[in-house]
């Protein structure tokens, strides 16, 4: 099978259009078929990104124009023709996010999922890309950034062809356009890129360098304590510093992240601020997801199928088990402390036990809806829905700690994530790949621990009760206790939507507002007479005692409604974990736990 040759260049920057030209040499003898994605790997929901290709032309070898026929939302049907086919078209990239494709005089981005079309039947050919620099002086100093291969010739971060062994792998590595900040390091032994687009003041490069090294060879050391060996060759963090966003996607052998300009470490500040924080445990997310998603893939992703929804009940251990041990590794790279990280574990905890619907949704139902629920959410989401990530992470820290408790620390969760690496993600772009079935997750944990979890697999994954944490934290000599913040106000059960007005965002359920008729969308107007804004809500609840009776003005759309609502206790907002019990032994547990 002959490669496949795609020409990607910025035609026209201020117009936000990439130009695509896509060559098949031995084209489909009864005409060929072309493909884009409808959503890309790691975000669970169909975006229809063929909606961005613009003016589709197809050519036989001598530059003649062939019929092209569009058969559904994102197929394209050519006709026949001798020799060569050449298509070219334009995608409009104007999505500044991990997802998607975007460009302007500034920068340019894309995943490949947005812009190359995949040559039906020839999935497995190689994949040849020359990337070209866009027209015009003001262009002169870009740059490339990508985990791709160069073809021979190209010099790294130049322009110019890159290769991919077929199109799974061709779309697995997102490309950065443009200027760009630029640090490298190694991670036992594998290079590894970082790449800031954006502007960035004050950035301490030489402390993210130190730090995202730090986390990289703990977990390389994590999957292969023995070999430190990395499943890859060179590894890319490429973020977009914006002025306000957060975000990751992980690919096989890079991330794209975008994040808030202040998220960075500043010279001459050597504390660990929140939002540097935040920062490094999404890196260390993106970057564990190298393992655990990119090639230790549930059952139902091998391989992806790009025109349709691809369905499996188990995010909760590909997303939640990594969102568990994104900001562990923090810990057990020595970046936070054990108290830095129980109080991220009790923003967890409070998070997942604010929501109602947690009640009416298993982890397990909330993977297999993410298509519809959790990638969809409206005002009602957390009354209805339970976040895989979150309360996966949960879930993964339950299991944890009943495996060290019951093994006495002998064994344990990583011995269940090191038994998925050997079995299913070590070999995975190496022969035929083989994913984790939907039904094989308690079986593969007592395999590698000789711990049957039992009824707390089965509650925890499938069920909606609360699970038991106070409990299992208890042999490790740490208490879990939920209580309001200090100061709390009184409670009117919903949240505002932010901003001059105070427009309800969230109604919960059970609470003050719901009892009373408020909905979300709501504007409350006055409290008792009193003018209320975003800005005061809090100073006036702040009168008022728990179970008072107070009369509420809101419009709804262009209504004015008048209500009386008893105000609730103050919201039990923060979980606080903490050390009580110091017997050695305890405390050997609670090491190995949180050292690794």
């Amino acid at each position: 099978m002959k490669p496949i040759r795609y020409t990607i260049v910025p035609k026209d920057p201020a117009a936000h259009l990439f130009e695509v030209t896509l060559t098949v040499d031995d084209p489909a003898p009864d005409g060929q078929r072309f493909m884009l994605p409808v959503w890309i790997p790691g975000s669970y929901m169909v975006r229809e990104f063929a909606r961005n290709i613009v003016a589709l032309r197809a050519f036989n070898d001598a530059g003649r124009k062939v019929r092209v026929s569009k058969t559904d939302k994102q197929s394209w049907q050519v006709a026949p023709v001798k020799g060569a086919l050449t298509l070219r078209y334009d995608v409009y990239a104007w999505d500044l996010s991990v997802r998607a494709a975007h460009l302007d005089d500034t920068v340019g981005f894309f995943n490949g999922t947005s812009v190359f079309l995949a040559v039906v039947g020839h999935e497995d050919a190689r994949c040849i890309v020359d990337i070209q620099r866009p027209d015009g002086h003001a262009y002169r100093h870009w740059r490339v950034a990508t985990a791709m291969a160069e073809a021979r010739g190209t010099k790294r971060y130049g322009f110019g062809e890159y290769v991919a062994s077929d199109y799974d792998e061709l779309v697995d590595h997102p490309v950065t356009l443009g200027e760009f900040t630029l640090a490298s390091f190694k991670a036992h032994g594998v290079p590894h890129d970082i790449v800031i687009a954006g502007r960035v003041t004050g950035l301490d490069i030489e402390r993210l360098v130190a730090d995202l090294r730090k986390i990289c060879e703990a977990q390389i050391a994590f999957f292969e304590p023995r070999t430190k060996r990395a499943p890859m060759d060179r590894y890319v963090f490429m973020t977009q510093a914006v002025s306000d966003g957060y975000g990751g996607l992980e690919h096989r052998a890079s991330t794209a992240l975008i994040c808030n300009r202040t998220d960075f470490p500043v010279k001459g500040k050597p504390e660990m601020s929140e939002n540097y924080r935040t920062y490094l445990g999404l890196c260390s997310h993106e970057y564990f997801h190298t393992w655990n998603v990119k090639r230790i893939k549930p059952a139902a992703f091998v391989p992806y199928d790009f025109t349709r929804e691809d369905y499996t009940s188990l995010l909760w251990l590909f997303e939640g088990f990594t969102s568990y041990y994104d900001d562990l590794m923090l810990v057990r790279s020595g970046l936070i402390s054990a108290d830095d990280y129980f109080g991220l574990l009790g923003k967890t905890i409070g998070g997942v036990l604010r929501g109602a619907g947690r009640f009416k949704q298993s982890v397990a139902e909330s993977s297999f809806d993410a298509w519809v629920k959790y990638y969809r959410q409206d005002e009602n989401a957390s009354n209805a829905i339970v976040s895989y990530y979150t309360k996966g992470s949960l879930v993964a820290l339950a299991f944890d700690l009943a495996i060290r408790a019951q093994t006495n620390g002998r064994k344990s969760l990583d011995d269940v994530m090191r038994l998925l690496w050997q079995r299913y993600g070590r070999d995975f772009y190496r022969g035929k790949p083989v994913g984790v079935g939907e039904d094989d997750v308690a079986a593969l944990i007592a395999e590698a621990t000789g711990v049957s979890l039992g009824s707390l697999f089965t509650d925890a994954v499938s069920g909606t009760r609360d699970l038991p944490l106070a409990t299992l934290f208890e042999p490790f000599g740490v208490t879990l206790d939920g209580e309001p913040e200090k100061g709390a106000k009184p409670s009117l059960g919903a949240r505002l939507r932010g901003g001059a007005d105070a427009t309800l965002a969230v109604v919960y359920e059970g609470g003050a507002a719901q009892k009373a008729g408020l909905s979300a969308g709501d504007v409350l107007m006055a409290l008792d007479g009193l003018r209320v804004t975003g800005a005061n809500l809090d100073a006036l609840l702040g009168r008022y005692q728990s179970g008072a009776k107070v009369e509420i003005h809101a419009f709804r759309r262009d209504e004015l409604r008048v209500t009386r609502l008893t105000l609730d206790a103050p919201d039990v907002v923060r979980y606080k974990l903490a050390i009580t019990d110091k017997r050695v032994a305890l405390r050997s547990l609670r090491e190995h736990w949180l050292k690794g």
